[in-house]
């Protein structure tokens, strides 16, 4: 595939009351410590880049992982001609074109009208390589250097090194990012607003001043500034050592490198089809698979990586990740790196281990130390699902004790383990005085599940079969009546009144319809619970068919969220967030694909698209992407920590994954047209498969898939053992 195809504002035209992304247009690297941004507005907090906005305000170097989180360690280069008459950034800001800029993963090139100057950067993992280019070469070229925060900075020559520290949110209140910015031509001078006032050359400026301007002395003829930017959040002497290994390249060179490691990933699925816009927008999807989480550790000057640990300040040795929601992304995203990168997961792991080690519970929300969002300890499906295919099972055992501590222990602070583990214990749920206790319950029912399936795999039988039984907890709450799951007081009293349509309070980003069914290990109990398999599917296709209407009772007032759900009219399927993206595929666990393959399409034709505005949703770190890149294929992992994927429609011609493992799995995609929406057969190796479900196993095997799709649903007749997995 060709990196031109992408443009990385796909997703990007976003405000704070509704979002088709909620993306940056990140240039860099994949899993880079730095990304790269022009921003065009200044004063719109989280929401400074928008992609029909004409102004250009510089670059940013970011580790924004969402507007939600807030950036940290950010600083702003833009490039000024003449003289200042102040550091204001809006008197010093210039227009561009968006239509001719180019904004791609590995290159970024923006042309300021104002100041004629054409910037170009590309990136590596510690930094970046920028080439100014002044077409007024009468006049003085200059810099604006804008970090909010203290700084403490040093010029000599053509170097400017020293650390800002500004942060979102992190347990060392004063972190600092060190920096190291090489020029091609010394620094003339530097001044800050205050009376102009002008630093001397090779002495210090620290303080709180926002933006200082930097002039430089006669650029090369061809007016060019030539830029390399490296960064720590080590040392000064890291960020100098992450600089110089960077140094000896060319800005094409570096373009190059940057582009051969996004193409080592977005090769490693192949598709094809006869609209071109689909193959793009796939590989938007693919692009977005592979920027978090981001790269927090360094290599030292024996190439081992090493990391700052926030919380005790001090350095220390081993792999660290950050700029990760494991709520978000255990659902999708490290399930896609299962098939392809597994490598990287690998690597991943160890990180979040030492997270643990670090502050002595798994990690929930990482950015860049843990922020605790979210309900649940959703790591533990990242970790099980590892587990389940024989991904770092030599890290289990540490793991499973980990896992195990957070299930049984109170952290004592807010952001780590469990919400309500004692009362969950105590009463098998969590009631509802805890906010978005039915999330908790599930979610901690779920971590269960996958606490089992750890010790299953370490041999431990009676704590597997402790924790397998325990998983089941979610029915504590389910309310027979409705059809859904109620809220309970530690009297075990449900709440009264009580309104499905609620959002908030009870539920996390959802009300009932979205937040009931998230028993992912155990469809075949609940729909027993329920009352089986009719009464179940009443109740998923009044879900599907209920008019997307909402109340705002636990919010106040209308969330993002419910403005999307109602944007895209699926009923009550909100695929603009996590809790829905299984919903689809509950029909398989009653033995209804046609279904599950009729909504899955339409999902995926209906509610992505290429452009600005491309996403239902919040994208959040590539966890929608991997659901997009999944569902493409033709199946979706429902139960990470099962070593299944449960089978629904592809919607390209045919794709070849090549697999960590070395082998290639081809998926072919006959009478592939809109308006089939059914398989009529599906071949595994040329021969007839029946099951509802791939196993990890099998698809590692490579070989082929062919699904043969059909204007109506053919009568198919499936088994208990065709059905997906279920742990009852």
């Amino acid at each position: 595939m060709l990196l031109s195809n992408i443009d990385t504002r796909h997703g990007t035209a976003n405000q704070h009351s509704y979002s088709n992304g909620n993306t940056l247009p990140y240039t860099g690297v994949p899993f880079a410590m730095n990304y790269f941004c022009p921003q065009t507005a200044h004063q719109n907090g989280s929401w400074w880049f928008h992609p029909r906005d004409h102004t250009f305000q510089g670059i940013r170097l970011t580790h924004q992982p969402s507007p939600w989180m807030g950036d940290f360690s950010h600083l702003l280069l833009l490039p000024v001609s003449g003289a200042i008459n102040s550091t204001d950034l809006f008197f010093n800001q210039g227009s561009y074109r968006p239509e001719e800029a180019t904004f791609q993963p590995h290159y970024l090139s923006i042309y300021s009208e104002r100041h004629r100057i054409l910037t170009e950067l590309t990136a590596h993992t510690y930094g970046a390589h920028i080439r100014f280019t002044f077409n007024r070469k009468d006049m003085t070229a200059g810099m604006l250097f804008t970090a909010p925060g203290i700084k403490s900075l040093t010029i000599k020559n053509n170097h400017l090194t020293g650390y800002i520290s500004n942060i979102a949110g992190c347990e060392d209140k004063k972190l600092k990012m060190y920096i190291d910015l090489s020029f091609s031509t010394n620094i003339e001078s530097l001044k800050y607003h205050e009376h102009n006032h002008m630093i001397d050359l090779g002495t210090h400026y620290k303080g709180e001043e926002e933006t200082l301007y930097l002039s430089f002395d006669k650029l090369a003829s061809d007016g060019v500034l030539d830029v390399q930017l490296a960064t720590s959040f080590i040392s000064q002497e890291q960020a100098t050592l992450n600089l110089e290994r960077e140094l000896p390249h060319t800005f094409e060179e570096h373009k190059n490198l940057a582009a051969d490691k996004w193409l080592n990933y977005l090769n490693r699925i192949e598709v094809s089809d006869k609209s071109k816009d689909k193959i793009s927008l796939f590989y938007q999807m693919m692009y977005r698979c592979f920027l978090f989480p981001q790269t927090w550790y360094e290599l030292d000057k024996d190439n081992q990586p090493i990391h700052y640990d926030t919380l005790s300040k001090t350095i220390k040795s081993g792999y660290y990740y950050t700029n990760n929601g494991f709520w978000d992304t255990c659902r999708s995203l490290f399930p896609l790196y299962s098939l392809i990168a597994t490598e990287e997961y690998e690597k991943m792991l160890a990180g979040f281990y030492n997270a643990y080690k670090n502050s002595g519970y798994l990690p929930k929300w990482l950015s860049p130390d843990e922020r605790g969002l979210m309900p649940g300890t959703l790591i533990d499906a990242v970790i099980a699902d590892a587990a389940v295919k024989h991904i770092a099972t030599d890290k289990m055992p540490d793991f499973l004790e980990a896992m195990l501590k957070s299930a049984t222990t109170v952290s004592g602070k807010d952001n780590y383990g469990r919400s309500g583990t004692l009362d969950y214990l105590t009463y098998g749920y969590v009631p509802n005085h805890y906010h978005e206790s039915v999330n908790h319950t599930q979610d901690y029912a779920y971590s269960d599940f996958c606490i089992s399936q750890v010790a299953e795999l370490l041999d431990d039988k009676d704590l597997a079969k402790k924790y397998a039984k325990q998983s089941l907890n979610y029915r504590n709450l389910i309310d027979f009546d409705y059809g859904i799951l109620r809220s309970k007081d530690k009297d075990g009293q449900p709440r009264t009144p009580f309104n499905p349509y609620a959002w908030g309070r009870d539920y996390a980003e959802g009300s009932a319809y979205q937040n009931s069914f998230a028993a992912y290990h155990d469809f075949g109990g609940l729909i027993q619970s329920l009352g089986g398999k009719d009464r179940f599917k009443e109740i998923i296709t009044d879900l599907c068919n209920t008019y997307p209407i909402f109340d705002v009772d636990g919010y106040g007032f209308e969330i993002h969220e419910m403005s999307e759900m109602a944007a895209i009219d699926f009923g009550q399927i909100a695929i603009s967030n996590q809790p829905s993206f299984h919903l689809p595929f509950l029909f398989n666990y009653i033995a209804e694909l046609p279904t599950t393959q009729h909504i899955v399409k339409e999902l995926l034709s209906k509610a992505f698209k290429l452009g600005f505005d491309g996403y239902p949703g919040d994208e959040d770190n590539g966890s929608m992407s991997a659901w997009f890149v999944l569902n493409s294929l033709g199946f979706y992992p429902v139960t990470p920590g099962s070593g299944e994927y449960v089978i629904g429609i592809p919607i390209v011609d045919k794709a070849v994954i090549h697999l960590s493992n070395g082998n290639d799995l081809t998926i072919q995609t006959n009478n592939n047209v809109p308006q089939y929406h059914y398989s009529k057969n599906i071949l595994r190796n040329n021969q007839p498969y029946n099951h509802l479900f791939f196993t990890h196993n099998d698809l590692m095997t490579g070989g082929n898939i062919e699904f043969d799709l059909c204007l109506v649903p053919p009568v198919k007749h499936y088994t208990e053992t065709d059905l997906p997995f279920s742990l009852t």
